[in-house]
């Protein structure tokens, strides 16, 4: 829902529950997407909320609840009755019930378990004892189980009585007697399907799946890969335990496009939105990064000292400092954004090393040499002096061609060092060559100059 939308919500609710007219406020909620509630939602103060969510019916008050930030759930759960509470949480899907477990406060969590039935409190515990960002710790454990002889007919009594409590029906999965998986079948399938047509005839065998501990990133990369709607997540005797529908996928994507982000531009991973994090968590985020590069860029300061006779000799030379850092940095930028993207959708590997590196210095060879000839353009134009237009012009190139390989190795090394490639973004790059910067021009000028 755009802006414009949500804010017209927000204040015709308000409207309506300013005036006590809930009747028609109930209206409007049904008229409304359970989504588009839950974002305006969380727009309104706490006690407006309690009141517009007691007015929704039961299926829209579980899906609701569902999509509200944790904030806006605890305050719900603390205002809820019992009763009410039970509602909620029996209606739950049991990865989103884990989930609300993971997010709350020991009390608040006591209360949500007491209100929840013991079959899916059960089923909430095993997902709570997988691995923190394992493909079991996301699954839902309601699915549509078919067998491989019954019949299409049969298959859809199935899904009339089971499919109402399951995440979705759109894909079902065919077990054998040990709960192994064998097979999928589409909806589309069923429905193009004879109702006396057995399912072993017209179902998928050849079948991509994760294991239950498999890390959930890899498991998005695969579903994104197969065009999956859901993954089957079996363990390790093949057996069917859950799925990861795509919803799912998609938060699990921008979670982890998020941390990238933040990676990139030297700030330490948030775990929660914006708005939702205090100053002095946002602080500490983004503190020790700019330490570390503001001590880093403290060593290029120093080796800037040491070439003080070059200064004295030519003091033309200090102009071009900045000119040669920036281009270096923005040159080692280019370079490693595209080869961070590259592994992060499985286009780029370690086995490419050599493969990347040589075609990053064909890039900058081509590259180096134009901004070299347009460089010594200006200086002549500028300075009319050959030898500063030799100097700063074959610096340029060196520099251009160090950052190239920069930019596409360090990622690729922090991959090989089982680290997250994003570290090895623009904030650190871009120190790394600047102290590179400084070593090559001052050399260069050294000899070429003959200063010193």
């Amino acid at each position: 829902m755009n802006e414009y939308r949500s804010e017209y919500f927000k204040e015709k609710m308000l409207e309506l529950l300013q005036d006590k007219q809930y009747q028609q406020l109930h209206n409007l909620l049904l008229e409304m997407n359970t989504a588009d509630i839950a974002d305006v939602f969380q727009r309104l103060e706490d006690a407006d909320m309690i009141i517009a969510y007691r007015l929704l019916n039961k299926d829209d008050a579980v899906a609701v609840f569902a999509d509200l930030e944790s904030e806006d759930q605890e305050n719900l759960i603390n205002a809820l009755t019992d009763k009410e509470l039970y509602e909620v949480t029996s209606n739950l899907l049991a990865d989103d019930a884990a989930d609300l477990i993971e997010e709350m406060p020991a009390n608040v969590v006591k209360r949500i378990l007491k209100n929840t039935d013991s079959k899916k409190r059960a089923i909430i515990n095993q997902l709570l004892n997988y691995p923190e960002d394992s493909a079991g710790s996301y699954m839902t454990v309601e699915f549509v189980d078919l067998k491989a002889n019954m019949t299409v007919q049969d298959a859809f009594a199935r899904i009339r009585k089971i499919g109402v409590d399951t995440e979705t029906v759109y894909t079902c999965y065919v077990l054998n007697s040990e709960r192994v998986l064998k097979g999928i079948v589409t909806l589309k399938e069923l429905l193009l399907a004879d109702y006396e047509t057995k399912i072993r005839d017209i179902m998928e065998t050849n079948l991509i799946t994760v294991y239950t501990h498999d890390d959930i990133e890899f498991t998005a990369k695969q579903t994104e890969k197969y065009g999956l709607m859901a993954m089957p997540v079996v363990d390790g005797e093949e057996r069917l335990v859950g799925i990861i529908t795509i919803d799912d996928m998609i938060e699990v994507i921008q979670d982890e496009t998020t941390e990238d982000f933040e990676l990139m531009n030297a700030l330490a991973p948030a775990e929660d939105t914006y708005f939702r994090t205090n100053v002095w968590e946002h602080s500490k985020n983004r503190i020790l990064w700019l330490l570390v590069l503001m001590l880093s860029s403290a060593i290029t300061g120093t080796i800037i000292t040491k070439y003080e006779v070059a200064f004295e000799a030519i003091p033309a030379l200090v102009g071009f400092i900045p000119m040669l850092m920036n281009t270096g940095g923005n040159c080692g930028s280019q370079s490693s954004t595209l080869i961070i993207r590259g592994m992060a959708v499985d286009e780029i590997h370690l086995k490419d090393f050599f493969k990347v590196l040589w075609k990053e210095i064909r890039i900058a060879v081509l590259v180096g040499g134009v901004l070299c000839i347009l460089n010594t353009i200006r200086i002549l134009i500028q300075y009319h002096d050959l030898s500063i237009a030799l100097v700063v012009s074959s610096t340029l190139f060196v520099i251009v061609i160090i950052s190239k390989m920069l930019g596409c190795c360090l990622p690729m090394l922090a991959r090989r060092l089982k680290l997250d490639p994003a570290i090895m973004a623009a904030p650190l790059i871009t120190t790394v060559v600047d102290t590179c910067s400084v070593l090559v021009y001052f050399n260069i000028a050294i000899r070429v100059l003959n200063i010193g």
